[in-house]
C-alpha cells in the first residue's frame, strides 16, 4: 500500500499541458533563482565550515561547527519544500520518534550536539554543493533554449522595427540566399514563427525536465518512501491486540460459553 502511495506521490509532481500550465513557468523562476541560491548557499557552507574550523583551538569554532551542520540541514528543508510548492506535492507526514526528544533541563548546546548526524550532515554539504553546481548548469541551459525559441518568435518584429529605422536588413544574408530560396519575407517570418514555437515549447518540457532531475538530486520524495512509525497509543493497541489473537488461537474454546448440566 505504501509503495502504491509512493507511486502516486512521484507521478503527481509531473507536469503536463506545459505550455499552459503554471507550475511551468514557477518553475522557470525558481531556476532563474537558482544561481544567486546556489551561490549564497555555497558561500554560507563554505564560510561557515573555514570559520569553524579554524576558531576551534579557541573553542569557538565547535559549537560554531554545529550550528553550520543545523543550517545546512535547514537549507535543504527549505530547497526541499520550495521544490514540493511548485510540483504541487502534498506535505510529507510527520514521524513521530520518541527516541530523540530532548531531555528537560538540557541547554541549547547539548540539544544541538544530540541532535547531530554525521552521515545527515555529509548529505546535506554534498547536496548544497550539488545546488551550486546544477544552479549554475541548469541557469545556462535554460536561458540558452528559452532565448533561442523567444528570438525566433520575435524575429520578424525585429527586423520590421531594424528596416523601417536605420534600414538594416538582418535576412539579407539568410540561408534563403544561400540555397537560392526565392521567398518573400512574410513567408520567412511565418516559418521563422513556427519553428520559434515548437523550440520554445521544447524548451518549456526541457525546463520541467531539469525540474524533475533537482527533485531527485535533492530527495524530495524520500519522506513518502520512508514508513512513518506509528504513535504510542498506536503501537499499544497493535501489541494488545496481537496478544490478543494470539491467546485466542491457543485457547479456541475458552472464554465461550459451555453448556450447564445438573446431576439429578
Amino acid at each position: 500500500m505504501k509503495a502504491i502511495e509512493a507511486t502516486n506521490t512521484a507521478r503527481a509532481g509531473k507536469v503536463k499541458w506545459v505550455l499552459f500550465n503554471p507550475k511551468t513557468y514557477a518553475t522557470i523562476l525558481y531556476l532563474l533563482l537558482s544561481l544567486p541560491l546556489g551561490i549564497i548557499y555555497f558561500t554560507v557552507a563554505i564560510t561557515g565550515l573555514a570559520l569553524s574550523i579554524g576558531l576551534t583551538p579557541i573553542f569557538i569554532g565547535i559549537p560554531l561547527f554545529f550550528g553550520v551542520a543545523k543550517l545546512l540541514n535547514g537549507i535543504v528543508l527549505f530547497e526541499q519544500s520550495m521544490i514540493r510548492q511548485i510540483l504541487g506535492l502534498p506535505a510529507p507526514t510527520v514521524s513521530y520518534s520518541y527516541n530523540q526528544q530532548p531531555e528537560a533541563g538540557q541547554n541549547w548546546f547539548m540539544r544541538m550536539v544530540r541532535g547531530f548526524e554525521g552521515g545527515l550532515f555529509i548529505r546535506n554539504l554534498l547536496l548544497v554543493f550539488l545546488r551550486f553546481v546544477t544552479g549554475i548548469v541548469f541557469f545556462v541551459i535554460m536561458v540558452t533554449v528559452i532565448s533561442l525559441g523567444l528570438g525566433l518568435i520575435a524575429l520578424p518584429v525585429v527586423h520590421i522595427i531594424l528596416m523601417n529605422e536605420i534600414q538594416l536588413d538582418i535576412l539579407e544574408n539568410s540561408l534563403f540566399s544561400y540555397f537560392h530560396i526565392d521567398w518573400t519575407y512574410n513567408q520567412q517570418y511565418l516559418l521563422y514563427v513556427g519553428v520559434g514555437l515548437v523550440l520554445f515549447w521544447v524548451a518549456l518540457r526541457v525546463v520541467n525536465g531539469l525540474m524533475q532531475i533537482q527533485r531527485r538530486i535533492m530527495y524530495v520524495d524520500e519522506p513518502y518512501q520512508q514508513p512513518s512509525v506509528p504513535p504510542m497509543e498506536e503501537q499499544i493497541h497493535a501489541s494488545v491486540q496481537s496478544r490478543y489473537y494470539e491467546y485466542q488461537e491457543d485457547h479456541p474454546t475458552q472464554g465461550m460459553m459451555q453448556p450447564a448440566h445438573r446431576e439429578l
